[in-house]
């Protein structure tokens, strides 16, 4: 309520400087013309008819503004509101040129003649000023109107932004919630290879993956995280298939310092590391090396993920951009950066697959 108090406040003494600068503006226009006559008129008399004939109308916009609010321009109304506002327009020029009429020859206004009674002095200034007043009347309404319809359209702008940005939002969580049934059905699948044939490494394995849900529920709705928080979570993925792998599987990690606290996507190595072993590693009888890799250029983020496998063929290639892992991760990245990413697979026969990431640099603080 005091904040409600306060724009009325502030919007009425804008209205009354309003008021004081125009007549101050046609207070000077008065002294400016009276030098061509003989009859020269000072500032202060000036400004003294100006400032009381703007402070009339000033006491009057309370009731030209609730009419403009009672009787509206709309489609369905303004036939009925038309009418109404010619006659108070009419009516509220008539009764402003009144007061002036009354008040204004007290004050020497106007200075080159003298009038005989009150009925004389009323009629001089409905001639000379009422196709004025009865501009400014509808020139309140327009500016009105048009104010209602500007905070209307950034009301309806907020609303837009708001609903658009709760739709990206949504999108986006939909998206790293494909990811949760992806990554546990192709994990709890590795696990199951080991179950009847080593059973102490399978409840190993198992210990890891709840390790990974917890931590991966503890982050359900956040999209950024920084990426010494990411990596911990692959580590956590990693420890799972190396188990699995155990010596086929070789990992190198070249993580410069200064990119620990850059904001990543939750759960966007995954992945791709996945992927890597999918394709580079699984399909070897001695497996093969993945390198993990980030470093900063400029204001980029720049992550790599690359093996020493087989590479794909154009085919694999084309099958592997359309998968749950690479798919979904084009379109959080499409999401969260628009055209502020690059996001490429390179595949060479025997030389392995390679898939570089580059984002914006953001540092998110690391929360301990």
């Amino acid at each position: 309520m005091k904040d409600e108090t306060k724009r009325q406040l502030i919007k009425w003494l804008m209205i009354f400087g309003l008021w004081t600068a125009a007549a101050i503006y046609f207070a000077s226009q008065v002294t400016t013309q009276s030098r061509l006559s003989t009859r020269q008129v000072s500032i202060w008399r000036a400004l003294s008819w100006e400032l009381t004939s703007a402070y009339v109308w000033f006491a009057l916009m309370p009731l030209v503004l609730w009419l403009g609010r009672r009787f509206r321009f709309e489609r369905a109304r303004w036939k009925a509101s038309l009418p109404i506002h010619i006659v108070a327009g009419v009516a509220i020029s008539f009764f402003q040129l009144g007061i002036d009429a009354l008040i204004l020859p007290k004050l020497g206004y106007p200075s080159s003649r003298k009038f005989a009674n009150f009925g004389e002095t009323y009629r001089y200034f409905l001639l000379l000023n009422f196709h004025l007043s009865l501009l400014i009347y509808w020139a309140t309404l327009g500016i009105r109107y048009s104010s209602d319809y500007y905070h209307k359209f950034r009301e309806r702008e907020l609303r837009a932004s708001q609903l658009e940005a709760r739709l990206a939002q949504t999108k986006l969580q939909v998206l790293k919630m494909q990811l949760h049934p992806h990554f546990l059905f192709n994990t709890l699948n590795a696990i199951s290879e080991l179950v009847y044939r080593d059973p102490d490494v399978a409840e190993h394995m198992i210990t890891n993956l709840s390790d990974l849900l917890r931590i991966s529920l503890d982050n359900v709705g956040v999209q950024e995280v920084p990426l010494q928080q990411e990596l911990d979570f692959l580590n956590k993925y990693l420890e799972i298939e190396q188990t699995r792998f155990q010596d086929r599987l070789q990992l190198s990690l070249e993580i410069d310092a200064d990119t620990l606290d850059a904001s990543v996507p939750n759960m966007i190595l995954q992945p791709l590391v996945e992927n890597a072993i999918k394709h580079g590693i699984g399909p070897r009888s001695s497996g093969g090396r993945i390198e993990i890799a980030a470093h900063r250029q400029n204001g980029t983020l720049h992550l790599r993920v690359s093996d020493d496998g087989r590479g794909l063929p154009h085919g694999e290639q084309a099958a592997l951009r359309e998968g749950v892992g690479l798919a979904n991760t084009r379109a959080r990245l499409a999401h969260l950066y628009g055209s502020q990413h690059n996001f490429e697979l390179i595949s060479s026969p025997m030389r392995g697959l390679t898939l570089e990431l580059e984002i914006p640099f953001r540092v998110v603080p690391i929360v301990p």
